[in-house]
């Protein structure tokens, strides 16, 4: 919310009040508390009348300074709060030298003179990484009586302002004003479905606003030096998160308000969908499913949409009987072939359910003031809503679920949770605009803990639509609803960016787009997009999304890109497994990559999958393509052929193919299994390394197995003229060295087996084998 005519005045009926000094302060319990009075005391008199902040400052973590500011104590919303986790080696040490008060933590401080004007210096390495000054901590009231607590945060020249959730706007926030606020707003506007309080910047820290009710961002829109963020509360809390990059920001944000969970293997195949308005019944599923095996395309998930339920009873939760008169029997047929099985549901009850009877009879919905069920007729008639905030509803919703589990259902998409009323009474008491945000994640985490007490753990997986922060902790999430079009696809693709920077791990689009119907050409590009994302899903609204459905060469495209995924797995399972271990996203804007490059500090229409693969989504019909390479000998992924970089690209690209390249040194696994995602990756693999890899220092290449730990470990180094690549024990499998760009005049030593390829040489190691040693000539 903008409180400011301009920078001398502010807006008509606002009136705002900001620290102006430090008037008393105390050390005690390794924090630091400061006594801020909205105006200069130059006698005792200036006390009177005058409002007075109370400034806390603490350590949760290392690297991590919280501050809290507040006015009216006794008048703070009972708000539900985030979980944020304290770390016991935060070890903060706060001291007063004179006026200046310090409070240490890691490598972050928090420095305040006392005898100068207002003034937070947030400080790292001997530079000050931000500040609040003048007018920057404070309180306004607006026309309407609502009282807001702010804070202004100084942003120096050139930094760039990332995160605050899944948002479709450009990727750089500088020059915004967003409101984190869910809406169910499709993925063209400055709407989202997932908010999320926190930012960071390419300046060395994030931000997290501790808030769960509407929290206005100003990025750089009404200060241009500083992001403003308010609420309409009593008191505000934030979290400085200090990183010397992106990714450990993201690892330290993360370990405050939740890791990604660790998703199964099988999850990251290819999800076929019944598509949501669209006609059909066991016959059409199996005659999907036929088709997929038939024109070879790997499928691992199968998702009933909404009408495996009967018309007006969502969500009761129970099969149509007429469309699926033995849905045991069918998950059964299903399973017999190798897949999973997901169901649509969401946390609206419509009063035609059995359920709403139920739910409203035991107080599991959610009422108004005057105690009756709060009820409307959009989207399901007169539908209700769970209350989540009642550990008994929940239990009962989930039981509900539970039934479905047994029957053989492996996962749910967990859809809508955006338009939460405020009109409301929640059963805990909680605050209902702090509810709002809130209530998908609540929402989310009762289905994901159920899942993890019935399927074991790393065997949870939602597909999600809503979140906030913390929701990283119950993936997987997708974009929601976008349109048939290429603007749609690269829209998708910045949210997904914009999430991963704001500690979501993994996150998946609907491959072709949900309103419309694509043209084959859309279809076949974004396939290839979808099967390079974290998890793929074909799906769409009033048309199917198989393949077959658009031309031939869409069958051709979609097996081509799945069964690359398939072989992918050793290398996007690790890189999972880091997203779950540290937060970082398999889905990666070039900038957490690459923080020290400026030109990479803008790119949104290309990313990292993982750490060593570079993908350049094409978002033309005519297959024109432009993206940067980044420094260094680049290989693609198709032939090895060398892109060197730091260079801008144009190229044309067919149907089957994209600018998809192997970052300089890296040691790539691949899997020898293409028509599954879930298999040994260990056994058979092959280990792509490219020129460079192992020159300054040793590649260490772990190989996941199911779990996350690792079932094979590598290391590639260079002696002399030669790569040597070994197995540390305990390696039992074959695998196998592919040396990209070596060919005649190499000498090999310790494979079984030598094969030239028009890649490079490859070295076949029988299981047990330790040790290959290629030299180059």
């Amino acid at each position: 919310m903008k409180f400011t005519d301009g920078f001398w005045q502010t807006r008509e009926g606002v009136r705002a009040h900001y620290a102006r000094e430090t008037r008393d302060a105390r050390v005690e319990n390794d924090g630091i508390t400061l006594y801020a009075p909205v105006r200069a005391i130059h006698h005792r008199g200036d006390t009177l009348n005058t409002p007075l902040l109370t400034v806390e400052a603490w350590s949760p973590a290392p690297g991590v300074i919280g501050v809290q500011t507040t006015h009216l104590a006794g008048s703070r919303r009972r708000a539900p709060k985030f979980a944020v986790r304290d770390d016991p080696a935060a070890a903060p040490k706060a001291r007063r030298e004179g006026p200046v008060l310090e409070l240490e933590s890691g490598e972050l401080s928090l420095r305040v003179d006392t005898e100068g004007p207002w003034r937070l210096d947030f400080r790292s390495g001997g530079r000050t990484l931000t500040s609040v000054g003048d007018r920057g901590t404070g309180f306004a009231e607006t026309p309407d009586g609502d009282h807001h607590m702010l804070t202004q945060l100084s942003l120096g020249v050139r930094e760039l302002v990332y995160g605050m959730g899944e948002r479709f706007t450009p990727l750089v926030r500088n020059g915004q004003a967003v409101d984190i606020w869910q809406a169910d707003g499709g993925t063209s506007s400055e709407q989202a479905y997932k908010n999320v309080p926190f930012y960071l910047t390419n300046r060395g820290y994030g931000v997290f606003v501790d808030h769960t009710g509407p929290v206005s961002f100003e990025a750089g829109s009404e200060s241009v030096g500083r992001v403003q963020f308010s609420v309409s509360d009593q008191a505000l809390r934030y979290y400085v998160i200090q990183g010397a990059t992106p990714k450990e920001i993201l690892d330290r944000y993360t370990a405050l308000t939740g890791r990604p969970a660790l998703v199964p293997p099988w999850s990251f195949g290819l999800w076929l969908s019944t598509s949501f308005t669209t006609d059909y019944d066991e016959q059409t599923v199996t005659g999907f499913v036929d088709g997929m095996a038939e024109r070879g395309v790997p499928l691992s998930v199968f998702h009933f949409d909404c009408f495996w339920m009967r018309e007006f009873h969502w969500c009761d939760l129970r099969w149509d009987p007429e469309r699926f008169p033995d849905p045991a029997g069918m998950l059964a047929r299903l399973k017999e072939r190798g897949l999973r099985v997901c169901v649509w549901i969401n946390p609206y009850i419509a009063q035609r359910s059995e359920l709403f009877e139920e739910g409203a009879r035991l107080g599991h919905l959610v009422r108004r003031p005057d105690g009756t069920v709060w009820q409307w007729d959009m989207w399901q008639a007169g539908m209700g809503l769970v209350d989540f905030t009642s550990p008994a509803a929940r239990a009962w919703f989930a039981g509900k679920l539970r039934a479905l589990l047994d029957m053989g259902v492996d996962c749910f998409k967990t859809d809508f949770g955006e338009r939460i009323p405020t009109d409301v009474v929640w059963a805990d008491g909680a605050d209902p605009q702090g509810m709002h945000n809130y209530y998908t994640h609540l929402y989310n985490a009762t289905v994901f803990d159920l899942l993890r007490e019935e399927r074991g753990e790393g065997e949870a997986v939602v597909f999600a639509r809503s979140a906030t922060a913390g929701g990283q902790s119950f993936p997987v999430h997708w974009g929601g609803d976008c349109a048939s079009t290429y603007g749609a696809m690269a829209e998708n693709l910045r949210g997904g960016l914009s999430l991963g920077l704001s500690g979501f791990g993994f996150w998946s689009h609907d491959i072709g787009g949900f309103e419309g119907t694509p043209d084959a050409g859309l279809f076949k590009r974004w396939l290839a997009f979808g099967l390079l994302s974290s998890h793929s899903r074909l799906h769409g609204s009033r048309s199917y999304r198989v393949p077959w459905a658009f031309d031939a060469e869409s069958s051709d495209i979609a097996r081509r890109f799945a069964r690359l995924k398939c072989r992918l797995m050793p290398y996007l399972f690790g890189a999972a497994v880091e997203a779950h271990e540290h937060g970082v996203p398999v889905m990666r804007a070039m900038l957490l990559e690459f923080p020290d490059d400026p030109t990479c500090h803008h790119l949104d229409t290309q990313y990292m999958l993982g750490g060593d693969l570079l993908v350049a989504p094409v978002f033309s019909a005519e297959g024109e393509v432009e993206y940067y390479v980044p420094e260094g000998e680049w290989r693609r992924l198709s032939d090895g052929e060398a892109v060197h970089g730091p260079a801008w690209r144009r190229e044309v690209h067919g149907f089957d193919s994209l600018p998809l390249l192997v970052r300089p040194g890296a040691v790539l696994p691949e899997g020898a299994v293409e028509d599954r995602p879930d298999y040994d990756f260990a056994d058979g693999v092959t280990l792509r390394v490219c020129p460079g890899a192992g020159a300054s220092e040793p590649v260490r290449t772990e190989v996941p197995a199911a779990d996350g730990r690792p079932a094979a470990v590598f290391t590639t180094r260079r002696e002399g003229g030669a790569v040597v690549v070994e197995a540390e024990s305990g390696t039992a499998a074959a695998w196998n060295v592919l040396l990209v760009g070596a060919g005649a005049g190499a000498s090999v030593e310790g494979a079984q087996r030598v094969v030239e390829t028009a890649e490079g040489l490859r070295a076949e190691c029988a299981p047990g084998s330790r040790r290959v040693r290629i030299g180059l000539g």
